[in-house]
Formats: C-alpha cells, sequence, structure tokens
C-alpha cells in the first residue's frame, strides 16, 4: 500500500456531491486540486407548504450526466476511486429496488422526502415527549428534519400506497453508493446522526417500539441498514458493470462509504495544514477547529476525543466525520435561502438585478460593492446600527432547538431603495454570523475549545459574509485553496477507499489546503458585542410575545 501515493502523482479520483439544487462532480488528483468540474440542476416538487419532494432517479441521471462530463478526454484506468456525499434526504423504494410515492398524489416517481421536508412536526412533537435515552444524543431534542419522524408520518398518512410496499428505506448518500455498487451498507454518519443508531451499541429497539415503529426492527432491521461502515471504507466489488456503464467510469473501480454533504464539507476543510500563517490554532489539536459549511443552510462541525453533549446542538457522533473522533453538528435550517429571501422579496429588487446585469456581476458582488459605496468612512458593518434581524425564518435548528420560532426584523422605515435593500441584506448576513456566534458559545460551555473557523460553501465564496463572521465571532476565518471542498471531502472519500491512503485522517492532510485567512477587525469589537445583546434580546422579546398571545 503506498502512503500518500507521491510516487504515482497520476492518480485521480471522482467526488460526487448531491446538493439541494443541484448534483456537482469533480475530478481530484492526489494534492486534492480539481481537474474538471461539472453540475447539473436537479427536480424539487413543493405539493403543499412544508413539503419537499425529489426523485431518485432524476438524481441518479444527473450523477451520471455530470461524471460523464468531468471524464472526458481523461485516461479513465487512471481513476482509483469514487465517493459520494448528498443531503440527508429520506429514499423510499420497495422490495425490489422501485421507487414509491412519498405524497398523497401516487406519484411514485417522487420518491423522496428531502431533508428541509417540515411536514412531520406532529410526529416529532411526539417522539421528543417521550424523553427517550436515543433523544441525549440529537442535543435532548429531535429535529423534524430526521428520519425518524418522516418514517412515522409514511406510516401513519401514506400506510396502502407507501409504508406497506416498502423494502427499503435508505439515507440519499447510502442510496447512491447502493446504486453504484450493489450493497445495501449504509454509512455510519448517516445513521448516527440522523437515524439514532449508535456506533457502539447498534440500534435500540426500545426506542422504535416506543414511537410505533416496531415493523422496522424485523429481520434484524433489513429495511433501515444492518451493514454498517464508516465513512470511506470500501464497499463490496466496487462499481458494478451496470453502474461503471451509466457512470462512465471503468468496472470495479473503489467505492467509498459515504457522508452527508455538510460532513463531506467538514472533511474537506477541517484537516488543513495551517502552518505559516500565523494562526493561534497551528500548535493546538484538530479539535480547536470549527468547520461551517454554509450554502442553503449551514452547518457547524466542531470534533472531539471524548463525547461532549451540548443542548440544542446534535451528537456526540462517534466516528460520523473523522474516524476515532466524536462530532458535534450545530446548525441553522436556513442561511443562503434566507439572504435570497429577504433580497428578492425587496421593492428595490428589480433595479438591482438590472444594475448587477448590466455591470456583468452577481447580485451579492453588486450589493458587496453598493455598501462600500454608502458607508463614506465609517466601517460598512456600522450601517445597521438601527436595523436587526432575528434569523429564524424555519425555526432554529441550534442551540435553541425550537421549530416555533419565527424570523423578526426590527428597525424597518418606508424606504424602498436600493440603499433600504443593501442594508437590509447586510442586517441578515449579520444575524447569520450572530446566529453562529451564538452557536459557539453554548459549544463552548459544554466543553469545547474552539478558536478558528474554517468556512465552505456557497456563502464561503461572499467576501462580506466571511469578514462578518470573522468580525462577529472574533475569531479568524480560514478559506480552502480549492473553494469546492465538499468535493474535496467526497474525493478523500474515494481515495481511501482506493487503498492510497493509510487512513482519512492522512488523505485530509494531503487532499485539503489553505487558500487564504481572513482575520477580525478587533476595533469593532464593541460594536459587535452590542448588536449580539440586541440579537439575544429579540428572541427573549419573541418568547415573551408569544406567552402574551398563547395566555388566558
Amino acid at each position: 500500500m503506498m502512503s500518500g501515493g507521491d510516487h504515482e502523482p497520476g492518480h485521480y479520483y471522482v467526488g460526487i456531491d448531491v446538493g439541494t439544487g443541484s448534483v456537482r462532480a469533480a475530478l481530484v488528483d492526489q494534492r486534492g486540486i480539481l481537474l474538471a468540474f461539472a453540475e447539473q440542476p436537479i427536480k424539487k416538487w413543493e405539493p403543499k407548504f412544508n413539503h419537499h419532494e425529489q426523485s431518485s432517479e432524476d438524481i441518479w441521471a444527473a450523477c451520471c450526466h455530470v461524471t460523464k462530463r468531468i471524464v472526458q478526454g481523461i485516461d479513465v484506468n487512471r481513476i482509483r476511486g469514487l465517493g459520494f456525499d448528498a443531503t440527508c434526504s429520506l429514499v423510499v423504494l420497495d422490495e425490489q429496488f422501485h421507487p414509491l410515492p412519498v405524497n398523497h398524489e401516487g406519484d411514485s416517481y417522487r420518491n423522496v422526502i428531502m431533508w428541509m421536508d417540515h411536514r412531520a412536526v406532529s410526529q416529532v412533537h411526539r417522539i421528543n415527549k417521550t424523553k427517550h435515552g436515543v433523544l441525549q444524543y440529537v442535543g435532548g431534542v429531535m429535529s423534524v428534519e430526521m428520519q425518524a419522524p418522516k418514517l412515522l408520518w409514511l406510516k401513519e398518512n401514506l400506510r396502502e400506497t407507501c409504508w406497506d410496499k416498502a423494502g427499503h428505506f435508505f439515507d440519499l448518500p447510502d442510496f447512491l453508493s447502493w446504486k453504484a455498487t450493489g450493497v445495501t451498507a449504509r454509512s455510519l454518519c448517516s445513521l448516527v446522526c440522523k437515524w439514532t443508531y449508535s456506533a457502539e451499541k447498534g440500534w435500540d429497539d426500545s426506542f422504535w417500539k416506543m414511537i410505533g415503529l416496531e415493523d422496522l426492527i424485523g429481520d434484524n432491521y433489513s429495511k433501515i441498514g444492518n451493514l454498517v461502515l464508516p465513512p470511506g471504507t470500501s464497499l463490496g466489488s466496487g462499481l458494478t458493470p451496470e453502474a461503471a456503464k451509466e457512470l462512465g467510469l471503468p468496472p470495479g473501480i473503489a467505492v467509498a462509504a459515504s457522508l452527508i454533504d455538510a460532513h463531506a464539507g467538514g472533511l474537506g476543510v477541517i484537516g488543513a495544514d495551517v502552518r505559516g500563517y500565523g494562526l493561534i490554532c497551528e500548535g493546538q489539536p484538530v479539535t480547536s477547529r470549527l468547520a461551517v459549511i454554509c450554502g442553503t443552510s449551514s452547518c457547524h462541525m466542531g470534533i472531539s476525543k471524548d463525547p461532549i453533549f451540548v443542548p440544542g446542538v446534535w451528537g456526540p457522533y462517534f466516528s460520523a466525520m473523522v474516524p476515532g473522533f466524536w462530532l458535534n453538528e450545530g446548525g441553522q435550517s436556513v442561511t443562503g435561502k434566507l439572504i435570497d429571501h429577504m433580497v428578492q422579496r425587496h421593492a428595490a429588487f428589480p433595479e438591482l438585478q438590472a444594475k448587477a446585469t448590466a455591470r456583468c456581476q452577481s447580485i451579492y458582488a453588486y450589493l458587496n460593492s453598493h455598501l462600500d459605496l454608502i458607508k463614506k468612512a465609517q466601517p460598512v458593518g456600522f450601517l445597521t446600527v438601527d436595523l436587526h434581524v432575528w434569523p429564524d425564518f424555519h425555526g432554529n435548528r441550534s442551540p435553541l432547538a425550537d421549530l416555533t420560532l419565527k424570523g423578526m426584523v426590527t428597525g424597518l422605515t418606508l424606504s424602498q431603495d436600493l440603499d433600504d435593500l443593501a442594508i437590509l441584506y447586510l442586517a441578515t448576513v449579520q444575524a447569520i454570523a450572530f446566529g453562529t456566534r451564538f452557536i459557539i458559545e453554548a459549544m463552548q460551555a459544554a466543553g469545547h475549545s474552539l478558536s478558528t473557523l474554517f468556512l465552505c460553501g456557497g456563502l464561503s465564496k461572499n467576501p462580506l459574509f466571511v469578514q462578518m463572521h470573522a468580525d462577529i465571532t472574533g475569531m479568524p476565518v480560514v478559506l480552502s485553496q480549492e473553494v469546492e471542498s465538499v468535493l474535496v471531502g467526497a474525493a478523500v472519500l474515494g481515495a481511501c477507499a482506493s487503498g492510497d491512503f493509510t487512513s482519512v485522517q492522512e488523505a485530509m492532510a494531503r487532499m485539503s489546503k489553505v487558500g487564504k485567512v481572513v482575520f477580525p477587525s478587533r476595533e469593532h469589537t464593541k460594536y459587535y458585542d452590542k448588536k449580539y445583546q440586541v440579537f439575544l434580546k429579540m428572541v427573549e422579546h419573541q418568547k415573551e410575545y408569544s406567552a402574551i398571545m398563547n395566555g388566558d
């Protein structure tokens, strides 16, 4: 077995990432450099408010399309491994592995309940009322976005058309590795993080019985997984001839046990060699690093040598991201989606679109330059002295774990111009950064020792978003040399499965590199401390309003 493959720089790995709105694939070399990239949108349905569905057939077709594109003109025999990551959506198949409908319309093409689907509110409420022991590993309160409430919803609402016919319930990353290899093994990452599986004890029969899903226990949990492997483990005999043909890859190449998309991002950034950047974490263990994966939603990944229980933060999950370490996962349900929402519904949005298009800029690059224009002599962050946002427009995932919370904005005027839109955008970005600070403080209070943020995902490409996270948390932010860290993380899995590296940790260190470091502006600390006080007051007030309205 070669270590790091230094003697043979010609090995490639394919990483496939299934996000909320698209599938992306990359060809990555042993140094973690992207050699080719392709993206393909995937379909989404919202038949009712809070019901979000996709199609596993559509997703797999998109995986095949992008993979064929990235290997054009490449000697495919140099590709050694394939790794998948995906959103933690729920895929439902019958015993013959055909799709089953997850909707009242009976449309079996739509057989995926998306991660962001909130249909199972009543089910998760009942599950949380049980106070079962497994809940202590999800911050004490299960999220509506996890799989148990969604499974219970299917049993209670689609008994005949879906539940009774179901043979396999997959987390989407595990569906993809099954499709590639024919192996129904599940990744420890998905099962531990979203399904209440324990790396040490396995499934807990008493939990499934208590919530009314005892039918899943039968046949040694065959419907939800009884062979569970750490991420990066090589599956079966590798890529099947059928899948190889569909993907345009050689049959038999190593396919890795998968990761959830955010965890792949964590894997892609958290192990980077930081020597020479003057960072405090250089002399500290990897447990001083917090990976923040920020796209449609944001996830905050911190690892520890021993289990740490953080109220309102998911985990501790053993070996769910980095083998041998416990993972805690904080999160914000909508971040990128919230920024889009705030900007697109503003009266000045058409003007913004027109001006950004005329300048060949994205709307966010235009807004950032517009803020620089209107700030005059003051720091840009100070433009929101009177405007404050509480960002939980889709409930709070961490650290309050309260689905009922709503978004708040205070300090509105009659203005509807572009200046007003830009400042509202800034206040929203700041609110998301304050949410990150709130999560960090909860993790620190429980025993984590964090000093540096490692950002990746779509929002990490926005310099304002990055600077606000540095200023508001008071921590330096490390950005990867390779912007597509999630795809690097997926490729790391493929590299591990191929045997080219001796461990996930070695592959991480070799394949993730620092691109840029953004330090906080210390002279603004007092201002942001004040805004943070307002931020915390807002949620306090919201709870007071709710108590008044729900009182006698």
